[in-house]
């Protein structure tokens, strides 16, 4: 995606698409005090150019990284923008992450300049001049910080730096199952790419109003929300939180709201969620994590919309997605199917493989590989890592197992690496959750695998029951026993109060695994 000014600086682009009327409502959020405060378009382009004038003032070297780990605020996307106006490399931190955690990515990553909250300045500053970046700023979510202090003398006007599509954009830290998380490079065009995609796919029109409501250290927030609202020069209902109320409070003004699933389920636990508080919404997607086809069924019930559910990483931003609309490349389908995730986005390839890396037939279940303009550029300083996990012929091995059927609808059954072998046999943890979730009483299940001495590895399952069920974990193992073949029956079953997650609501089976490996020693 080339800009007539030749200049492919991704903010060029979303730039140029912010409406004729400046002083229009950009966004709309609340102070921490709950005062309304209101951004104008001309707001964003001021403030993000007087940020991109500080950044350029510190004459930092072409590529410097700017590590920023700040609670979600307006300003903190403005220093996204001003990143990317500057031409230097954004990497956004999750706001859980602790001290030995910023040291590493800190150490990795080499930042010219660390952006953090005012009251982390103390550790954090120590870590960053420890390992050599010159500039820590603060910046807290309440509009203050030395950030904006030093921003605003500078001038209200910038000039984009110039950027080719394939200079890099961002890093993004992707979290390790195992070992250290790796920092995946996104170039302008990679993101670019991908926001004109989805704007098409998801039918993005004049008028729209997003309710952006999840964090913006991840692509999904960060990427996907943002860059989709401001390529349609569409108005943000900005929540530095999640609150399922006020997201209902403010659907009647809005027309799109993205979520993870967990987001849902606690959107449904309000009675005032029906068809009526949700008439003026036009799209509900959901992604980052699998969407349980009760959620998806009982929101469709509750409100008369269809989740639409898509599949991406931070690797390559966005893959597939079910259709909006009748999609002619396929017949033109048009059905959002719960438990898929649709078809792959226009301009992605997506092939499914055996072990050996030979294509397998429709229907059949093995690792998910793609390409397309969307797919990062590799692993920060890691050239070995980036090679493995690309095929001979230069697909990108997702790490996903899944299949697509004879309608080219893509499932996505689980992670490679949670794929349990047992007595030789593969078991996908997937498949078995969704047997036990389909159980009365079930709320949700995790299956992992732990060492066994006879078997290699066995399954263990999780299950957490609904309110007022009562559970019991033999019972369960029994009722699968009738439906599954015997080497895919977990050896244990436990009911629990909940399931650990990452701040994305993603379960963490590499800390069920951790708790049970010593079940079978």
């Amino acid at each position: 995606m080339t800009q007539p000014n030749s200049n492919s600086n991704l903010f060029c682009a979303l730039r140029a698409a912010f409406p004729g009327d400046l002083d229009q409502i950009a966004v709309e959020t609340t102070s921490p005090q709950g005062e309304p405060l209101l951004y104008t378009w001309r707001d964003l382009d001021h403030a993000s150019a007087r940020i991109a004038n500080l950044l350029a003032s510190l004459k930092l070297p072409s590529g410097s990284r700017v590590a920023v780990q700040v609670e979600k605020s307006v300003e903190a996307m403005l220093l996204y923008l001003a990143t990317l106006r500057a031409g230097y490399v954004f990497l956004p931190l999750n706001t859980a992450y602790q001290s030995g955690e910023i040291e590493y990515f800190v150490g990795n990553a080499e930042p010219a300049v660390v952006v953090c909250t005012p009251g982390n300045f103390g550790w954090v500053s120590k870590i960053a001049f420890k390992a050599g970046t010159q500039h820590v700023f603060t910046l807290g979510d309440d509009r203050t910080g030395s950030l904006l202090d030093r921003a605003a003398p500078h001038a209200d006007v910038h000039q984009p730096v110039d950027k080719g599509v394939d200079d890099l954009a961002a890093i993004l830290y992707t979290s390790g199952t195992t070992g250290r998380s790796k920092g995946a490079m996104l170039t302008h065009g990679n993101l670019l790419s991908n926001a004109v995609t989805l704007k098409d796919y998801w039918g993005w029109k004049p008028g729209d109003v997003l309710i952006h409501a999840l964090p913006i250290f991840h692509v999904h927030g960060l990427f996907v929300a943002i860059h989709a609202a401001l390529l349609n020069g569409s108005k943000m209902i900005w929540m530095a939180k999640f609150d399922p109320k006020a997201v209902l409070a403010a659907m009647p003004r809005a027309t799109v709201f993205m979520g993870v699933p967990t987001l849902y389920v606690r959107l449904l636990a309000e009675v005032g969620l029906n068809k009526d508080a949700t008439k003026n919404m036009r799209l509900f997607i959901a992604g980052s994590a699998p969407l349980l086809i009760e959620t998806f069924t009982a929101w469709r019930e509750r409100t008369g919309h269809t989740i639409l559910e898509r599949y991406g990483m931070s690797e390559t931003i966005m893959l597939t997605s079910n259709p909006y609309g009748g999609d002619a490349r396929h017949g033109g389908q048009s059905e959002r199917r719960g438990s898929t995730v649709g078809f792959p986005l226009p301009g992605v390839g997506l092939r499914v493989v055996d072990d050996a890396g030979k294509a397998l037939p429709v229907g059949e279940i093995g690792n998910i590989q793609v390409q397309g303009p969307n797919v990062f550029k590799g692993y920060w300083r890691m050239p070995e890592k980036t090679k493995e996990e690309f095929s001979a012929d230069g697909w990108f091995k997702t790490g996903d197992v899944g299949k697509v059927d004879e309608r080219g609808y893509v499932s996505i059954v689980g992670r490679s690496k949670d794929l349990i072998i047992s007595g030789g046999y593969n078991v996908y943890p997937a498949e078995i959750e969704s047997a036990i979730n389909d159980m009365p009483g079930v709320a949700e299940s995790a299956v992992v695998g732990v060492p066994h001495p006879d078997f290699g590895e066995v399954g263990v399952a999780v299950v957490i029951a609904k309110p007022g069920a009562k559970l019991d974990g033999d019972a369960i193992l029994a009722q699968l026993k009738s439906q599954l073949a015997n080497f895919k029956i977990p050896k244990r079953c436990f009911v629990a109060t909940e399931l650990p997650r990452n701040t994305m609501g993603k379960v963490q089976k590499n800390l069920l695994r951790e708790q049970h490996k010593g079940l079978f020693a």
